[in-house]
């Protein structure tokens, strides 16, 4: 018989460590391949670790609410194969995690890659021990920053796996913490007569500016602090400025064979395949077909090393309700054809919208697409997500008179039109690359066939 020691897994760029939440498999119990050993908590997420062995249990290292490191060994468990031994470890066989809604508002993090901005709150953790249910250390630092006691605490309810509270149980009591209708005011105005530090000011670092509670200064000013994800976003957007010399290209595409298509076919197309067919993949299609024309845009650069990239990830950004973004990638985008892409996009953006993205979804993209054109602006100069070297902005289709030549002569008409930009990082992309690439774009788009079959 040989022992595996099982490791806890890595679940992000900025993750160093976990709380143990939950063992589902106890010493002694068998597993199958994939079996759920336990659940864990950080400030980021919530996951469920699946075994990569069968076996038995035969050692637990941690015990529930202990914080542990990632890579530390958590559980031994003996299996029938002499090939694995005690050395084995998920470093090298990382499982797939299953990510809860916390997990969208920290994926970006992992897109982004800075250094220095993992924050494990570990004094949060301490503060609401004296319990027997279970908080996150993410639900224990909005509490803290709230001034949400643990008996206040205590009294909302969760919606999360028994009964456990969640970010979004903990913005949503904090959206009607005032209102005359929360049940739990009363319990507010007699609690702070004992703890004066309810009526201390807020503390809103980790929450979103939708619900965030301003601070006045004036009478008439609002000091509202950014949330965790807009500071990531803000920190991400400064690197690349300072890091790349950005310069947008732009051009004016007439799409109206495209509209004309889609609108003849989406019907059709959402009856067949149970799915709405947006611009989205028809766009990503265009860029991978270009880049498979011009394949020094999918770079990144390391120090003087241009790194040119194989696969064709093709990120698209999401807007998320809350106002902020995060870039879902369609791995491998050139190898899917339009009802693959099509799947892809609806797929990745219902999950952004439900925050149910895993972690390996917002990483390795090599080029980004955004549509600026959802917000109603004609065109845009967005900012590189690196280390990316490229990214493009189309703009909204707009009915426009425009001049057409035909065999008759020169006249104008009424076509759908849009605007695309591209911004690229000149260190490694000219004018003259970044110009053909915007282009040939537009070109497939324009050159879109009427009659084309799905």
């Amino acid at each position: 018989m040989a022992q595996y020691e099982l490791l806890l897994p890595k679940m992000g760029e900025s993750v160093a460590e976990a709380t143990i939440i939950k063992w589902v498999k106890q010493v002694g119990d068998t597993i199958s391949l994939d079996d759920t050993i336990l659940e864990i908590a950080t400030d980021k997420v919530d996951s469920e670790v699946p075994s990569p062995v069968s076996g038995k249990l035969v050692k637990q290292l941690c015990a529930v609410d202990d914080i542990v490191q990632v890579g530390a060994v958590i559980a031994i468990i003996e299996t029938d194969s002499d090939n694995n031994s005690s050395n084995n470890s998920l470093s090298n066989e990382t499982p797939s995690v299953a990510v809860s809604s916390n997990q969208v508002e920290e994926s970006l993090s992992s897109v982004s890659d800075i250094p220095g901005i993992s924050a494990v709150v570990e004094t949060t953790s301490n503060n609401y021990k004296s319990t027997d249910r279970f908080y996150s250390p993410l639900v224990k630092k909005i509490a803290q920053e709230e001034n949400i006691s643990l008996e206040e605490l205590s009294v909302i309810k969760g919606t999360g796996a028994e009964g456990r509270v969640t970010k979004d149980d903990m913005l949503n009591y904090i959206k009607t913490r005032g209102s005359e209708n929360n049940s739990i005011k009363s319990f507010n105005a007699d609690q702070s007569t004992k703890d004066t530090s309810i009526n201390a000011p807020k503390q809103v670092n980790n929450i979103d500016n939708s619900t965030a509670k301003g601070t006045s200064v004036s009478g008439t000013d609002e000091i509202i602090e950014m949330d965790r994800m807009r500071k990531l976003i803000a920190d991400h957007m400064v690197m690349s400025k300072q890091t790349s010399p950005h310069v947008t290209s732009f051009v004016e595409a007439d799409v109206t064979n495209l509209v004309n298509w889609r609108n003849k076919v989406k019907n059709e197309f959402e009856k067949r395949e149970n799915e709405k067919i947006t611009f989205t993949p028809i766009f990503v299609e265009a860029v991978a077909r270009a880049i498979k024309d011009f394949p020094l845009i999918n770079v990144s650069v390391n120090g003087t090393q241009i790194i040119k990239k194989k696969d064709i990830n093709i990120g698209m950004a999401a807007a998320l309700p809350s106002g902020n973004l995060i870039v879902p990638v369609i791995k491998n985008a050139d190898q899917l054809n339009l009802i693959g892409l099509t799947k892809a996009v609806n797929d990745l953006a219902s999950r952004a919208r439900k925050s149910k993205l895993k972690p390996d979804e917002t990483q390795n993209g090599t080029f980004t697409l955004t549509n600026v054109g959802s917000f109603g602006n004609v065109m845009g100069t967005p900012i590189i997500n690196q280390p990316q070297v490229a990214i493009l902005a189309v703009g909204a289709i707009k009915k426009k008179p425009a001049v057409i030549e035909t065999e008759f002569g020169d006249v104008i008409a009424i076509r759908h039109m849009m605007y695309l930009s591209l911004s690229y990082d000149h260190r490694v992309v000219d004018g003259a690359l970044g110009g053909s690439f915007v282009r040939r774009v537009a070109d497939y788009l324009e050159s879109w066939d009427i009659n084309r079959e799905l």
